[in-house]
């Protein structure tokens, strides 16, 4: 008489489908120190050294992105008053901050935001939903997500 399996047992497996995609929109921050862009410098460079970070977006009065600003930015104006013997407090945002703002899908997989953040060199992409600023991802933010998933195969989570 042959042996008819060597595997034992077989559990009935569950033809449903979980979609383990990590999602910038999971790990995003939401609760953000926005800018105005009539909003003077000195402000800003108070509120990144208050909040301990390195730039934030700017939006208008209906919360629409229309710019971002960093510490950079604020260095550069800085420079700049020294030079021209102007003071820090008379420029306003909207001289500074860059206004071709690089937007994220908050449905992105937090590996592809990943790679987009290495290929770019930029430490924070908005997400902007139905035209209004909805999060901010950043590059700690992916790491943060690292962290959650040490104990986990990676290359599981990425297929639905």
């Amino acid at each position: 008489m042959g042996i008819k399996s060597f595997q034992g047992a077989r559990k009935q497996q569950n033809n449903t489908t979980v979609d383990k995609t990590l999602r910038v929109k999971d790990y995003m921050t939401t609760n953000l120190i926005t800018f105005k862009p009539n909003q003077k410098i000195h402000s800003v460079v108070e509120a990144i050294i208050k909040n301990k970070i390195s730039g934030g977006p700017v939006v208008n009065e209906k919360n629409e992105l229309v710019g971002i600003i960093s510490e950079g930015d604020c260095l550069k104006q800085l420079s700049e008053s020294r030079y021209y013997n102007m003071p820090l407090e008379e420029d306003l945002v909207e001289k500074r901050m860059i206004r071709n703002v690089e937007t994220i899908d908050g449905n992105m997989d937090i590996f592809d935001a990943a790679n987009k953040f290495l290929n770019s060199k930029i430490r924070r992409f908005p997400i902007v939903e139905n035209g209004k600023l909805v999060g901010q991802i950043s590059q700690k933010d992916i790491l943060k997500a690292a962290l959650q998933l040490k104990s986990e195969n990676w290359n599981s989570t990425t297929k639905g």
